[in-house]
């Protein structure tokens, strides 16, 4: 009899584990969030907008940047007009230089610049290899290990921009 009852109670416990797997199987899976100050925000990708502001346009003309040939460990500055591209020597690499915000800031969805003063400078490129895109995003004078464009024979930096 305790045989029978053992085993009754043990399938029952089967049962109920087995169903109680099941159920957490099926529940979907929540929002990734992050806690901030006591509230719960949820973490969306947004597009980013680039704004230039008055005191700034027009008075910034190129950028100086630095290429960095890894293999042969030699450096190369370049003066490239904002808005235009340089073809890096001996490579199929073009970059392409978008705007420069001389004291770089970013809130949510707004990138922009506090003043015209120099105090974090930063410039929005792209880089191609051929005519496949393989990197976006921001050179940063102070801080070039700040997301730093990554390839195996050639480094890219931001040394200032040009008035």
């Amino acid at each position: 009899m305790k045989k029978k009852v053992l085993a009754v109670t043990l399938g029952l416990v089967l049962a109920i584990s087995v169903s109680a797997c099941k159920k957490k199987e099926q529940q979907p899976v929540p929002k990734a969030s992050t806690p901030i100050q006591g509230h719960d925000i949820t973490m969306t990708k947004t597009e980013v907008k680039v704004v230039v502001p008055d005191s700034v346009k027009g008075k910034w003309s190129a950028v100086k940047i630095i290429v960095e040939d890894k293999m042969a460990k030699k450096s190369q500055e370049f003066t490239v007009n904002l808005n235009s591209d340089l073809k890096i020597p001996d490579s199929n690499l073009r970059v392409s230089v978008g705007e420069f915000l001389p004291n770089f800031r970013m809130d949510v969805g707004t990138i922009t610049s506090m003043s015209n003063e120099p105090n974090n400078p930063a410039v929005g490129i792209k880089v191609y290899e051929g005519d496949k895109e393989i990197f976006k995003g921001w050179l940063y004078a102070k801080f070039p290990d700040i997301h730093p464009f990554e390839h195996p024979k050639y480094g890219l930096a931001l040394k200032e921009g040009v008035k």
